[in-house]
């Protein structure tokens, strides 16, 4: 049966998860006006000002040209600057951005809650680390 096939199948699986985390997320992060993945690219810049635009796609495993159209995003509504020094381009958050700091945590923390309510908290925590260490093996394995 073909049903039985889909769940058997880490791509589906992890789509199907991928879509429903998705609308989670974003309906969480409404209220900041930024997409999730915006908002989580400014919380990187809160924890190190200055930070590298090469830095920011490691630690949001995202390829260059999307780091970068999400810094120009967020530049054209104020939220950080972009200085070249050298060969590096760094990013700080602007006072603007910085305003969005305690949003931004509530957001996160309103998305943990939400799907710790159907998982757990503590396995909510274990299946997100789990899905890391899936992720950089299978990342490992090109």
């Amino acid at each position: 049966m073909l049903g039985t096939y889909l769940k058997e199948c880490l791509y589906f699986t992890a789509n199907r998860l991928g879509r429903v985390i998705t609308k989670m997320a974003e309906d969480e992060f409404a209220t900041s006006g930024l997409s999730p993945t915006s908002a989580f690219l400014l919380m990187a810049v809160f924890e190190k000002e200055g930070i590298s635009q090469k830095e920011l796609g490691e630690i949001l495993h995202l390829q260059p040209s999307t780091v970068t159209r999400l810094i120009e995003k967020l530049v054209i509504k104020g939220l950080i600057t972009n200085r070249v020094e050298g060969r590096l381009s760094l990013i700080f958050a602007t006072d603007k951005g910085k305003a969005l700091d305690e949003t931004i945590n509530e957001c996160w923390n309103n998305l943990r809650k939400r799907y710790a309510v159907l998982l757990g908290d503590k396995e909510g925590d274990d299946l997100s680390l789990l899905l890391y260490q899936v992720s950089d093996q299978l990342e490992n394995m090109e």
